[in-house]
């Protein structure tokens, strides 16, 4: 595995069994290739796909439609997140197994912390690409 955490050279400088504590406020904003989605990888192993990351939508925000290849984690931390099984609102949780597609929006915006073991891969609007 290749842990590391993007925009915090600091953290992937240190020797490979040590703590990486993130002040993360202070770690970049990278847009990804759906507008008004942006990012903010707390850490990630390109090799395995593993992830986790702050995403914040801007209000009205869709992602197409997609596939979950692993099961993916999502807390809500502000605003929500909506689909067509449902609507999960600050505070709250979600998990999708394997094999789960959907569209999913954010008609009043949301910031979410998820935790991905491979990325999602676009059926439709970018189809064949995983959120990057």
């Amino acid at each position: 595995m290749a842990l590391e955490t993007p925009g915090c050279p600091a953290a992937n400088a240190l020797p490979p069994l040590a703590s990486r504590f993130l002040k993360v406020a202070d770690l970049p904003w990278k847009p990804t290739q759906v507008e008004g989605i942006d990012m903010k990888i707390l850490m990630q192993d390109k090799e395995s796909g593993l992830l986790t990351a702050l995403f914040r939508w801007q209000p009205g925000t869709e992602l197409p439609l997609h596939e979950h290849v692993e099961v993916e984690q999502t807390y809500v931390l502000e605003g929500s997140i909506v689909d067509a099984e449902g609507e999960v609102c600050a505070g709250d949780y979600v998990w999708r197994p394997r094999g789960n597609q959907h569209v999913a929006r954010a008609p009043n915006g949301a910031l979410v912390l998820s935790f991905f073991l491979k990325p999602n891969l676009f059926i439709e609007g970018y189809a064949g690409q995983t959120l990057e």
